[in-house]
């Protein structure tokens, strides 16, 4: 009987997403926590957010961090359940918040109150890093970890403006008041900090940019289009072009290759059309086609 619900909840694909999701969210949140021990608390470093405004509080009070986190949570999980989705919304935050909070007062038991270097620049590095880390695991679960985070998306729904700037608006005033209580050295750290942060969300989130695409813009279509195919084994997607100023009528050729094919591109293209013009473009993933077939036989020529 058990061996049948274990085979039937394997083969449950639902099953194993939402399980793969919770596990994200959770390895997501205790980085987090882990983070505001090693390194944030103990060097004073405020990056914005609920955990920077946390960490000034401590300051003044000697409440623990976590605890602080937790009620300042409170009312923006309230608003984000208003404007970001209801319960989908509610359900992963409150876990994931629940993870980070409970877990930052948890391990403060367990690691060292000065953490592991007093050195200010690594803890600014290395607490940018797993924080980007970790909040890109939270994302890519199609969760938040709650926070001034919650503030920035309503105000992007609400004002349209990019939603990078409103969290620097709402992450720099955190920073600002940091710089007041622990000075303005330990203030440029956390926008170092905070910085990092943002990039490796970014990587984790969207992965690295390992593909190009290419434009080319050519008279001889069909000569380079063949040429190509041939030599790289990859596809290509064409349509008409007129140039604006000559009213000449041209051909587009667009490409995705691997980075370690661009120069041979280029190459391939010049050696047919040296009169081709040539863009060269980044992108961060590809399926289907034929350019995963390209990349392999690229790959076994080199």
């Amino acid at each position: 009987m058990m061996i049948n619900k274990i085979k039937s909840f394997i083969g449950n694909k639902d099953q194993r997403s939402k399980l793969s999701r919770f596990f994200l969210l959770t390895i997501g949140g205790l980085i987090l926590a882990v983070n505001v021990n090693f390194f944030m608390a103990p060097s004073q470093i405020a990056p914005g957010g609920v955990s920077g405004a946390a960490i000034i509080i401590n300051e003044f009070t000697s409440w623990p961090i976590g605890m602080v986190m937790l009620i300042l949570n409170v009312p923006l999980l309230f608003v984000g359940f208003k404007h970001l989705g209801r319960f989908n919304f509610l359900i992963r935050t409150i876990y994931v918040v629940l993870v980070y909070n409970v877990g930052t007062d948890v391990l403060a038991f367990w690691i060292p109150s000065e953490g592991i270097t007093d050195n200010l620049m690594l803890n600014a590095l290395y607490g940018g890093v797993l924080g980007g880390v970790a909040t890109g695991l939270v994302y890519r679960a199609q969760g938040t970890s709650g926070g001034t985070g919650i503030v920035g998306r309503v105000l992007q729904f609400k004002t349209g403006f990019p939603v990078s700037q409103l969290y620097l608006l709402t992450d720099g005033g955190v920073v600002l008041i940091a710089g007041i209580v622990f000075g303005w050295d330990k203030a440029l750290y956390a926008l170092v900090t905070l910085y990092i942060w943002g990039v490796a969300a970014d990587q984790v989130l969207e992965g690295p940019s390992v593909v190009r695409t290419a434009l080319i813009v050519t008279d001889q279509p069909k000569a380079v289009a063949d040429t190509v195919f041939h030599r790289l084994r990859i596809g290509i997607t064409s349509w008409p072009a007129q140039g604006m100023f000559t009213e000449k009528n041209h051909t587009v050729l667009y490409f995705v290759v691997s980075r370690p094919d661009v120069d041979a591109l280029k190459t391939v293209v010049l050696d047919v059309d040296k009169h081709a013009f040539i863009v060269i473009g980044i992108g961060h993933h590809a399926i289907g086609g034929v350019y995963k077939q390209g990349i392999q036989t690229s790959n076994d020529n080199q």
